[in-house]
């Protein structure tokens, strides 16, 4: 070989330049080698601009890359579309706190200033994250890279927003949704719910005609000012007297009444429950049905407003200690019980989120009506399958969607609201001139910005060129492409934004396309640590990708992610994989350089032709193996592709083929044509390592010839039947052989002679066998034989039995360790059957005892069987 050794550093990234340079990934990347009708498209979920590769990315984009390499291969015209999105809520956190590092608030820099900044943020980000992309190895057609705010996706989202609000399905008003005082509105699927042990406060309301009191129990007594009712069952026969009487609020003089509505468990608490319609969604909806005021008691920011009297101006959930502590001095406070319960958090901040009453923008939840439809009549199939069981059951409860976010970085809503003669509308034109009812120029546009996941929505057709204008136009799409790659191929993504963002694709794409968006989709589990913990900072577990690239390199941390992505399973990542896969890669360089020991350069495998028996069986094993990782592909089954090649390269071709060759040294320029055919079924697993002994074997550089990237996959499948039949009896043969020595004590000594018997081989094809047999097995003579041989040990294997003579061989030094091997093993069965068999140890052990000893003299047993039939058959 040209170098030493294989330096994965160097070699990564000279490849990936050379290959991105060549326009290798773009859609006729592949030119020479595409076939009609062939279309692959499949959109790469877009990471957010705010940080860096972490091991789920490393997962997705591993997956994504060998499908696309693949397809890219096997003839397609592939698209593997590209992109970073802008992250409305985390990128504003972000610049937000860079900013009060400064000692400074977004309001004192101002909104067009910090828009600024945050672009600028974007650019280093966005460009941090697609350069640690690049290490990994994926191709992507990176000039036609988009960014969910670039100007041909801001037309596309006003086209979108504006089709939509003119058809009814947006609208805008008064509604309780997720608040988070830090960033605002939020989604139901963008609050995550943790236990929390808090308290139930038993809290004491007089009845306003000064008769006596009720206890009504809260976990969130700073929101009490804002009752408007105390609440019962109409069916409640301890309450009934009561209903429409009036109690008097704690520490106010305000009077609310006992109204009777069925939402009540009559058998939780005291069945007696308070009704604060501002600030809780259950509440939100009595209120609406007994027609009660609705009362804010805090801001936007979580500030206690005038509502809560002499605690106006603090933090709602900083003032909970002190209003409980008031009410207990004034005696209202009956008694306060621990709870647990659980408690939403901002998915970003994790600030807890509050139920509030705002004005806001909701995309309208029937228009997911046709793609849930279309998605269960198997339009879209997944992958694993029961993923469309959780795919329904939340379409099921779908509501409305809450698009608003009150942020400045992301899509500005583009609806405008004049001043003059207050008609509101909206507009694709990013600066209206005039107001279209009355034509004055005194209007404004909406503050709020979108929902980041409703871009993210538009993805998979609007990066095609949907409603992008022609600005961008041939430069970061084409004409033709809605029509060639829309719908795409396949999506793959990690099964935790199945909500968030594939379902959302699903429903905007089936709108503005008529079609659902992808006709697969594969949803991936977790990278989990070696124990299955989840990884996080605080458990010091975290796997860094670019670090395990710099310490192993991309080629090894691709192949372990792959051959451990079962289906539906979470991967469990370690040092010993990643070794495992070292040695792999280490195994297949002594492949190559055992082969260029006998000649320098190789053919490729098509129109050469395949003269010698071993390279007959060899390449129909490759043909097997393309076989299987064919079908494997083609159904997203990752880690059966990668054991396959594991499989065939290590143990059939390296163990067996190498070894074999030994014996037959014309095979081994038609072993190196099948190696090289090997590194083209390896490459979308392992581009790089492929790529150089490719190269090297076929006595080139890239830089002076065509990439293994771009040359066709492997297509034959044919399996040569009678090859195979006979080197599976001489592989038989040979570890029967090497068993029967082991018997003599002589396993890596050479033996004057053995004797193989076979039923059913021809004289030629036994001659055929002989050489390979001698020289695997280290016999000097091999003699094939019809009967048994006496005074001989022999081995009874699969397709064969052998037999290796004795009378040469002084047996008793091995019959008498055998029989001492054989009394010590009878002592260990009898002590531990002795107690096993005490039923006082038996009722006494732990468990744990009980199953190692059981265990132990199972192990005892089967070693004295295996070395009882080795006396039997040295002593007959």
């Amino acid at each position: 070989m040209s170098t030493n050794s294989y330096e994965p550093g160097k070699i990564e990234d000279r490849f990936y330049k050379l290959w991105e340079n060549r326009g290798y990934f773009e859609i006729d990347g592949n030119k020479a080698i595409q076939e009609d009708d062939k279309k692959f498209a499949i959109m790469m979920p877009p990471p957010n601009v705010t940080g860096s590769l972490h091991i789920g990315h490393a997962l997705t984009f591993t997956l994504q890359d060998i499908i696309t390499r693949y397809k890219r291969m096997d003839g397609y015209k592939t698209l593997w579309q590209p992109g970073t999105d802008h992250a409305g809520i985390a990128t504003q956190n972000v610049v937000e706190k860079q900013i009060m590092a400064e000692g400074k608030t977004k309001e004192e820099l101002g909104r067009e200033e910090f828009l600024k900044r945050a672009w600028k943020w974007k650019e280093f980000s966005g460009n941090t994250m697609v350069s640690q992309l690049r290490k990994l190895g994926v191709s992507p057609a990176w000039k036609r890279e988009r960014f969910t705010m670039d100007a041909g996706l801001q037309k596309s989202v006003r086209e979108a927003f504006v089709h939509l609000y003119n058809e009814g399905l947006i609208i805008r008003g008064n509604y309780m949704v997720n608040w988070c005082t830090h960033d605002g509105a939020l989604s139901d699927i963008e609050v995550e719910y943790e236990e929390h042990q808090g308290n139930f406060y038993h809290m004491k309301y007089p009845f306003a005609d000064g008769s006596g009191e009720i206890t009504v129990a809260t976990t969130r007594p700073e929101t009490y000012f804002g009752d408007t009712a105390v609440m019962v069952h109409p069916e409640d026969e301890r309450y009934k007297h009561l209903i429409g009487k009036k109690v008097k609020l704690p520490l106010t003089e305000r009077e609310i009444p006992i109204i009777a509505d069925s939402y009540v468990d009559m058998e939780f608490g005291t069945g007696m429950v308070k009704v604060t319609p501002a600030h809780d969604p259950n509440d939100y909806e009595v209120g609406k049905r007994h027609d009660l005021e609705f009362i804010t008691v805090f801001d936007e920011n979580g500030i206690l407003n005038d509502f809560a009297g002499e605690f106006k101006g603090l933090e709602r959930l900083a003032a909970r200690s002190s209003i409980v502590k008031r009410l207990d001095e004034e005696g209202f406070m009956a008694k306060v019980e621990e709870h647990t319960h659980q408690v939403g958090h901002c998915y970003r901040c994790k600030n807890v989120v509050e139920p509030y009453i705002s004005k806001q923008w909701f995309i309208r939840s029937e228009i997911a009506n046709k793609s849930i439809e279309k998605t269960n009549d198997g339009l879209a199939k997944f992958f694993p399958p029961h993923w469309i069981n959780s795919y329904n059951s939340w379409m099921g409860e779908l509501r409305d969607w809450c698009i608003s976010r009150q942020l400045w970085w992301g899509h500005q809503i583009p609806v405008f609201y004049c001043s003059s003669c207050d008609h509101e509308w909206a507009s694709i034109d990013e600066h209206p001139t005039q107001c279209p009812k009355c034509a004055s120029k005194e209007f404004a546009q909406d503050p709020d910005v979108l929902d980041t996941w409703f871009s993210s929505a538009l993805w998979p057709f609007s990066t095609l060129g949907w409603g992008n204008g022609d600005s961008e136009m041939d430069r970061l799409f084409e004409t033709d492409d809605l029509k060639e790659f829309y719908p795409n191929s396949l999506l793959i993504t990690g099964f935790d934004i199945l909500f968030f963002w594939v379902a959302r694709m699903m429903m905007m794409g089936e709108t503005f396309m008529d079609k659902l968006p992808f006709e697969h989709i594969y949803l991936h589990a977790l990278v989990r640590d070696e124990n299955g913990d989840k990884m996080s900072k605080s458990k010091g577990n975290v796997i860094d990708p670019l670090d395990t690239i710099n310490d192993y390199s991309a080629d090894i941390l691709r192949f372990t992610l792959a051959i451990s992505a079962a289906q539906g399973r979470d991967i469990r990542m370690s040092n010993d994989k990643l070794e495992q896969t070292r040695n792999f890669t280490n195994k297949l360089y002594n492949a190559a350089k055992y082969l260029q020991m006998n000649a320098q350069t190789f053919p490729d495998i098509n129109g050469f032709c395949m003269d010698t028996n071993l390279g007959k069986y060899m390449v129909s094993r490759l043909n097997m193996a393309t076989k299987e990782v064919r079908a494997y592909l083609d159904e997203y089954r990752f880690n059966d592709a990668a054991t396959v090649l594991y499989r065939f390269l290590w143990n059939e071709f390296c163990d067996w083929g190498i070894e074999l060759s030994k014996a037959d040294k014309a095979s081994i320029i038609e072993l190196g044509a099948i190696f090289k055919e090997a590194m083209r079924l390896l490459h979308p697993f392992m581009p790089f390592i492929t790529e150089y002994l490719y190269q090297e074997l076929s006595g080139k550089e890239l830089e002076d010839t065509e990439s293994i990237m771009i040359s066709k996959f492997p297509t034959k499948t044919k399996k040569r039947e009678k090859e195979e039949a006979k080197f599976e009896i001489i592989m038989d043969a040979i570890i029967s052989i090497r068993r029967a020595k082991v018997l003599v004590d002589m396993a890596n000594q050479k033996i004057a002679k053995a004797y193989v018997k076979i039923d059913g081989a021809t004289e030629k094809d036994k001659e055929m066998m002989k050489p390979y047999i001698e020289k695997l097995a280290k016999v000097e003579e091999i003699e094939f034989c019809d009967s048994k041989i006496a005074d001989a040990v022999s081995d009874i294997g699969e397709k064969c039995e052998v037999f290796i003579p004795t009378a040469s061989i002084d047996l008793s030094p091995i019959i008498s360790r055998l029989e001492k091997q054989s009394e010590k093993l009878e002592k260990e069965i009898a002590k531990l059957n002795g107690m096993l068999n005490n039923e006082r140890f038996v009722a006494n052990a732990p468990e744990d005892v009980l199953a190692k000893n059981r265990e132990a003299l199972a192990d005892a047993q089967s070693k004295q069987e295996k070395v009882i039939e080795q006396l039997n058959s040295l002593k007959s």
